[in-house]
């Protein structure tokens, strides 16, 4: 079945479960398994309807106060189309050229007009615009883009009036079976209200993002949705619209959102001086492995839990913390981690330099807590990219030092190693003739350990042949290549 990414804000509404005029318990930005028991089925802040006047109470004030601050968000491209290459060869043969777009939604998170929206929505957009609720039309520009973690963060100046927020409900207090509203724009048509409940939490490996950790909901979700708000009874946004499971491409009750904790810590780094593109992320140097029902058994475990380190980045933040291979790593900050993904995902939602507290299992040993400091992984800043041109084998290719930052950039592994240069793509040259591909380890010249840009450089000096030895796929290869 394939994922299907759209646009929709959601609102999770309690089914008269709560009041709709209650405080909200947001702050807008600024710059178990049990024995069953007699205990009552209403919590604080969630009642089941008692009778028919109760279910006919109605979501619109949840509706008036959230959907001011969600916007739609248009992105434009000029795409340049090759002709069929029959009719290139009697001259017809120049590239046409035509005009891309995407529609999606946003929020307006701080009422200067800071946006937030899917990285998807605006990924190769050339002209980004925003259309607020009251029909007004803006420029927007790209305070930062996420594609990890699927989110962009956008501003447009919208003169001195502030504008409508919704506040980010970052606590992860929401529970299946709480109602939702979903709004958005599906299919261009216009703003558009659904409703429906949290149907799953912490859903991961469903192919969207690679911080895929999402709260599930059957709020109907369509094309154009994407980055929309979910938002709470108070009326907060407690997660982004991102993505539907559908065979057809349309909601079939399955939709998914990015929880409003990692949409925070995405929103406060592009508003610390990122821009462009993420910088920072916060990293741990840690490499895990989820814990199956096998590898449970081989633990003396009573069922597969947490994840295994199986490696960890020499002199990073976790072995400097004393954490070792071998180690099983069940839960970050007391919250419970079973697969890297949720690992991952609470990692994000942390900033550089913040202390993050991991419960472990060593061997035969009692669990015990380490305390970590997270950290931006090694190389991040400005990275210097080399073009390679003249008579090498290596004409055509761009290529930058290896390190964990680069690596998570462009989505490769960060431990394929310590040192060494990163094929980061290619132009028409030799290189790409030889087969060579972006994303390709260069790890010796001639026999030559290749540890820097720096000494490749001085590597490449006229010949007729070059031994090249790469590493792909965490495999090494090696071939003679003539000129």
């Amino acid at each position: 079945m394939r994922a299907h990414r759209i646009l929709i804000p959601a609102l999770f509404l309690l089914a008269a479960c709560s009041n709709p005029s209650s405080q909200s318990s947001a702050q807008p930005l600024a710059g178990d398994g049990g024995a069953l028991s007699n205990a009552p089925l209403a919590e604080p802040g969630r009642r089941i309807p008692a009778d028919a006047a109760t279910m006919r109470l109605s979501f619109a004030p949840v509706v008036r106060k959230a959907a001011p601050a969600v916007v739609n968000v248009f992105s434009r491209s000029v795409v340049r189309q090759q002709v069929d290459p029959f009719w290139q060869m009697f001259g017809a043969g120049v590239p046409r050229e035509r005009v891309a777009q995407s529609l999606g939604s946003g929020v307006i998170v701080r009422a200067d007009g800071v946006i937030v929206t899917n990285n998807h929505v605006i990924a190769g957009g050339q002209e980004i615009r925003v259309v607020l609720g009251d029909r007004r039309e803006f420029p927007a520009k790209v305070l930062l883009a996420d594609a990890h973690a699927d989110i962009a963060v956008l501003k447009i100046d919208a003169g001195r009036d502030p504008l409508p927020v919704l506040a980010l409900n970052d606590r992860d207090d929401a529970q299946v079976g709480d109602l939702v509203l979903a709004i958005g724009d599906p299919f261009g048509v216009g703003q558009t209200v659904t409703n429906g409940i949290v149907s799953a939490l912490a859903r991961t490996g469903v192919g969207v993002g690679d911080d895929s950790y999402f709260i599930q909901t059957d709020a109907a979700i369509n094309p154009g949705n994407s980055g929309g708000a979910m938002v709470d009874m108070n009326g907060d946004m407690i997660g982004m619209n991102t993505a539907i499971l559908s065979p057809s491409g349309t909601s079939s009750g399955i939709g998914f959102a990015i929880p409003a904790a990692l949409v925070k810590r995405v929103v406060e780094q592009a508003l610390g001086g990122h821009t462009g593109v993420a910088a920072g992320r916060p990293w741990l140097g840690v490499k895990t492995q989820d814990v199956t029902a096998e590898i449970a058994r081989s633990m003396d475990l009573d069922r597969p839990q947490g994840v295994l380190v199986t490696d960890l980045y020499p002199a990073g933040p976790a072995e400097r913390a004393g954490l070792k291979q071998g180690d099983l790593l069940t839960a970050i900050d007391g919250q419970p981690v079973n697969d890297e993904a949720t690992l991952d995902y609470r990692v994000a939602t942390c900033q550089p330099g913040d202390e993050v507290a991991l419960e472990i299992k060593r061997g035969k040993e009692t669990a015990r807590t380490i305390r970590v400091h997270v950290e931006p992984p090694p190389g991040g800043g400005q990275v210097t990219e080399l073009a390679i041109s003249g008579r090498n084998p290596l004409d055509g290719a761009s290529v930058i030092d290896f390190s964990p930052a680069a690596a998570e950039q462009l989505g490769i592994d960060p431990f394929m190693a310590i040192h060494g240069v990163l094929i980061t793509r290619l132009n028409d040259g030799l290189a790409a003739r030889f087969g060579l591909r972006p994303g390709d380890l260069i790890r010796a010249i001639n026999g030559q350990t290749v540890s820097s840009v720096k000494g490749l450089q001085a590597l490449l000096t006229d010949g007729h042949t070059w031994r090249v030895t790469i590493e792909r796929g965490g495999v090494e290869h090696s071939a003679d290549l003539r000129l």
